[in-house]
């Protein structure tokens, strides 16, 4: 089990404000406030912070990771969409507009998108999963 995910960026206003704004539609809140960073729960668990944005702690530039993606299951096909909306709204590049991603025969629904620190982030929609 996954503790937690935490991305770097090279501004921590600028990052943080684009992830209140994009992960809000699909119900994630900023929790948290530290030096250098900041937290994101979901509303299911407000106590628990599941995704970070911080400045490297080892004050080099921020590179999103060659290969490194982020991925948030989210409810329906419409939370993908208005995620890649706000995403786009908020200053992110499209990597991938929301549509079906087939993959052993489930029904998969996805949107991929890369902030302004490189990092690729996905919302997705999986049927046989959630239902």
């Amino acid at each position: 089990m996954i503790g937690f995910v935490m991305i770097g960026t090279n501004d921590l206003k600028k990052s943080s404000d684009f992830y209140e704004n994009t992960l809000s539609c699909i119900g994630y809140t900023r929790s948290y406030n530290g030096d250098g960073y900041v937290g994101f729960s979901h509303e299911s668990n407000k106590d628990k912070v599941v995704f970070y944005v911080t400045i490297p702690f080892n004050k080099k530039n921020a590179t999103g990771g060659n290969g490194t993606q982020i991925s948030f299951e989210v409810n329906s096909k419409e939370i993908v969409d208005k995620f890649h909306i706000e995403a786009l709204k908020n200053g992110a590049s499209d990597e991938g507009k929301p549509g079906p991603r087939p993959s052993n025969n489930s029904k998969e629904y996805y949107s991929y998108i890369r902030d302004f620190d490189g990092n690729k982030i996905c919302a997705y929609y999986n049927e046989q999963t959630i239902g």
